[in-house]
């Protein structure tokens, strides 16, 4: 079973909208894994039924490697993003994993993607859904 990891911070809004299109869209087919870099994001994406929830800078250390996609919004790949909540040590686990890496291209933290259009947050998770598709898992 396709094993995907949505990563997120801060209150988890981001991925509890990308764990609840990926419910709708899959159903039981794949197993979803909240990795949240504090509580308030994890229990937001566990609501959301994600199969599985951890938090905090070990669980996705330990995860990102035992995943087959990462999602989340690109900031979950820079160290102190999310006020400080993305560590080091996160990002560079996140980032060496084998998985394939899908992320929201989203202007949170004074970084842009130069030649990526700015679209709102739904029609990017569509985006996700389809490249998740392509990717043959499913």
């Amino acid at each position: 079973m396709l094993k995907i990891a949505v990563v997120d911070g801060q209150g988890g809004g981001i991925g509890t909208l990308i764990v609840k299109r990926l419910k709708e869209e899959f159903r039981d087919g794949i197993e979803i894994i909240a990795l949240g870099t504090n509580a308030a994001a994890t229990t937001s994406m566990m609501k959301s039924r994600a199969n599985k929830g951890a938090t905090g800078e070990n669980a996705i250390i330990w995860n990102a490697s035992r995943v087959d996609i990462i999602v989340g919004p690109l900031s979950i790949m820079l160290p102190d993003a999310m006020l400080g909540e993305v560590t080091a040590r996160m990002a560079s686990a996140l980032v060496s994993s084998t998985a394939l890496k899908i992320l929201l291209p989203l202007n949170q933290e004074g970084v842009e993607m130069i030649g990526i259009s700015r679209e709102p947050l739904p029609h990017l998770i569509e985006h996700m859904l389809t490249r998740i598709k392509e990717s043959g898992n499913v």
